[in-house]
């Protein structure tokens, strides 16, 4: 990594909380110096504007999450298992990330009538998370763990919107028991109506 692409990625690293807890708008030149110790011609040298460095602040920052978020599906024992697993994450960890919470929230609502950059970004990202998820239940249709009569894309939005409204309500409320309880809610659900079941007539052979 030279000099130059060195000292890029550090205002990126520097720029992704500021962005992620004061927002677009919020965020102004001089809190961007501040946090960098640099000038605005020394930030400017390496982003065309502050909506291209907003933009790889949020890319910086959703990648944190997502490593995070796929830590452990390798140890999953099936395909549900992994789903599970993925909402465990989203549920329990919430340290080692970038402050000011879930980025893909916080972007979408704020891009949500006015930056066309971060909104895209936005939906880029949402986009990439239903594809994991709906791709770990298209395996598990492959696989005869999961029931083929399963939408694997409809599943995806179940999951993301019940997290994500209950993150919502979690914030608000500043209380986690809404997100332990959806957490409950989506693993009776992959069990009941996800998972794919033993023949009545096999069932009965294994008893």
């Amino acid at each position: 990594m030279t000099k130059g692409e060195d000292t890029r990625r550090d205002i990126v690293e520097k720029a992704a909380p500021l962005f992620n807890q004061k927002g677009f708008e919020g965020t102004s030149m001089s809190d961007l110096m501040r946090v960098t110790g640099l000038q605005k011609g020394g930030i400017y040298r390496h982003f065309s504007s502050k909506e291209e460095l907003a933009g790889e602040a949020f890319d910086y920052a959703w990648q944190k999450v997502v490593d995070r978020r796929l830590e452990g599906l390798d140890e999953a024992a099936d395909a549900v298992e992994r789903l599970k697993r993925m909402i465990d994450n989203f549920v329990d960890i919430r340290t080692g990330l970038v402050a000011g919470g879930c980025p893909l929230m916080n972007t979408a609502v704020e891009a949500d009538d006015g930056n066309v950059v971060l909104r895209a970004r936005a939906r880029g990202a949402l986009h990439g998370w239903m594809a994991r998820l709906a791709k770990a239940a298209e395996d598990g249709i492959a696989n005869r763990e999961i029931n083929p009569r399963v939408e694997p894309k409809a599943l995806a939005q179940l999951i993301i919107s019940t997290l994500e409204g209950a993150l919502l309500i979690s914030r608000l409320e500043n209380d986690r028991v809404p997100l332990d309880q959806v957490r409950h809610h989506l693993r009776e659900y992959l069990e009941a109506n996800v998972r794919r079941k033993k023949p009545r007539r096999a069932r009965q052979a294994g008893t």
